[in-house]
């Protein structure tokens, strides 16, 4: 079975919004490097929704970008891309799937059928997955900047503390640290 990996941007303050963090070419060949790891990505709607608002263009060549970025945006493309969504049925960005109906059940099936692990990249369902106990490791690249403002990770709360157990930390020339953690409890 593979893991299902939450893997964010965060401020110090803990602000999840995707235009207050770094983007750099550091921060995308990291991010390329664990889509590369990963077997499949997993997102909500609004997520899916913003990136395919931007990236297939990029992959395309439609839209200029410096060869990091491009790297990403292709490799994004041709990865399998889940989305839990009830209330859109259609996704034509390539290799875009839609998961809906039972969460848990749904979610824990793609763990079993992907051995080489699921990348989350959604905030408010990683919310959800949290309190379903679905989430077995933590990715944070936590970035030196205080936002001031929402939104924040985990906002809408969890049923209990987490216990996180540190795998690793590494900093990055920008200032940002890539956090990993594994469930402890």
């Amino acid at each position: 079975m593979g893991t299902l990996t939450f893997c964010i941007n965060v401020t110090l303050d803990g602000c999840v919004d995707h235009e207050v963090g770094i983007a750099d070419d550091e921060t995308h060949a990291l991010f390329t490097q664990l889509m590369d790891e990963a077997g499949v990505m997993l997102w909500g709607r609004t997520t899916y929704e913003m990136m395919e608002s931007a990236w297939p263009a990029v992959a395309r060549g439609d839209v200029e970008a410096d060869a990091t970025m491009r790297d990403w945006a292709v490799k994004l493309d041709a990865k399998p891309k889940y989305v839990v969504s009830s209330t859109r049925e259609d996704f034509p960005w390539a290799n875009s799937h839609r998961i809906a109906g039972d969460l848990r059940a749904c979610v824990q099936k793609l763990k079993e059928d992907t051995p080489a692990g699921v990348l989350l990249g959604s905030a408010s369902l990683a919310t959800e997955l949290d309190r379903l106990d679905l989430i077995d490791e933590y990715r944070f690249l936590v970035h030196p900047r205080i936002a001031g403002h929402g939104p924040t990770l985990f906002e809408l709360g969890l049923p209990s503390t987490r216990r996180l157990e540190l795998v690793s930390a590494t900093p990055l020339r920008n200032g940002a640290i890539m956090t990993h953690y594994r469930r402890a409890d």
